[in-house]
């Protein structure tokens, strides 16, 4: 997850990548990175971690012809030595796999670090059940193909091929998705650095990867038992787990800056009052842990109670406060978008949604308002 900043995206764009929401902080690291950069990188080592940790100061620089002080966000909340971890891994020739539950933010981490040391997070292959080989090496434009044979022209790069030509991360999310001889299609491609292209003459028939080439691969650990990773593919990555936030301060924060920053994009106007967006974080690590602090033991939903979850019910319980409320987010309105989150796996869960009501939410109304007005909301959950 990500505090979203101001960008000059064409205000059509519904999401800007990285390397644009956050084109400013880039500029302004650019400027004052005096650290040794590797081959291929546009940052050094230390200016990635400053870009996707935060650092202490603004940094003075020219913007768009004008001199400014720009401070450089956290965009990552969890921990830093992963994000050393990660770096050191990819400044090597090993591919990085960042593995977790959903909603821990692995692809936003992928996304930030290839915006930051490649200039860009858009060459990306999606893994699914249906990914095919040539997704993932290159295909051909059949027109062109008839017309002149096979020429460079006539190739079609896939986002791998690209990265290899250019000296660019690329980013495979959910490998484990891919079908297993799928997947394997990286090992030859991990360990020679390059794609044959057996149709093509002469020194076009390979693709030499230049330097800054590597790849960024996501994979939630539920998906793991679906299609395990070949030990060969297994040796050829470095394998690094982003966990939950176990902080529930820094979960806070997060929520809420996200909240406001998704707000800001829809041009919405809501009272977001922190005792509230609480409340919210307390359900989802008494739900997500199955157990509250004050020890009551509550049945876990099937679904992840992820804070990309928490982040999404707060959107919306904010945007039907501002359009169905009076402009202020209130206990009801995140018990009324709770519910398609907790139900998103199991209709099953509907009881134990209701039971955490029954024996946690009741109990807190008694000494808070907003628990309260939460208990009260119980009324939405229908079954």
């Amino acid at each position: 997850m990500s505090k979203t900043e101001t960008s000059t995206a064409p205000p059509r764009m519904v999401r800007p990548p990285a390397e644009v929401i956050y084109a400013e902080e880039l500029a302004a690291l650019t400027t004052a990175d005096n650290n040794p950069r590797p081959r291929g990188w546009r940052l050094s080592p230390r200016a990635v971690r400053q870009f996707i940790v935060g650092a202490d100061s603004a940094i003075t620089h020219t913007w768009q012809g004008v001199k400014k002080k720009t401070a450089i966000t956290q965009k990552f909340y969890g921990d830093d030595a992963l994000v050393e971890r990660c770096i050191v891994t990819l400044l090597g020739n090993r591919g990085l796999l960042l593995v977790g539950e959903p909603g821990t933010a692995k692809s936003m981490l992928s996304e930030l670090l290839s915006a930051a040391i490649s200039g860009n997070s858009l060459l990306t292959i999606q893994g699914t059940a249906g990914t095919t080989d040539d997704q993932i090496k290159y295909s051909w434009n059949y027109a062109l193909l008839l017309a002149e044979g096979p020429t460079p022209r006539a190739l079609v790069a896939s986002p791998l091929y690209s990265g290899m030509k250019f000296g660019a991360l690329v980013r495979f999310e959910e490998i484990t998705r891919c079908q297993p001889e799928i997947q394997d299609t990286l090992v030859s491609l991990l360990s020679d650095k390059c794609i044959q292209v057996p149709e093509l003459p002469g020194a076009d028939a390979v693709r030499f990867a230049e330097k800054g080439f590597n790849i960024i691969a996501t994979a939630n650990l539920r998906d793991r038992g679906v299609h395990e990773m070949s030990s060969a593919l297994k040796r050829r990555f470095n394998f690094e787990t982003v966990a939950p936030l176990a902080d529930k301060a820094m979960e806070l924060r997060l929520v809420k800056e996200q909240t406001e920053s998704l707000l800001h994009e829809s041009a919405v106007k809501v009272d977001c009052p922190t005792d509230v967006l609480e409340l919210l974080v307390a359900t989802f690590n008494d739900l997500r842990h199955g157990r509250t602090d004050e020890g009551t033991v509550v049945e876990k939903p099937s679904t992840v109670m992820s804070t990309a979850e928490a982040v999404a019910v707060s959107h919306s319980a904010a945007l039907d406060a501002a359009y169905f409320g009076n402009g202020r987010l209130e206990s009801g309105h995140v018990a009324r978008q709770l519910l398609g989150t907790v139900l998103k796996d199991n209709p099953d869960d509907l009881k134990k949604l209701k039971h955490y009501f029954e024996v946690v939410v009741k109990a807190r109304g008694k000494a808070n308002k907003n628990w309260q007005q939460f208990y009260e909301a119980k009324k939405w959950l229908h079954g």
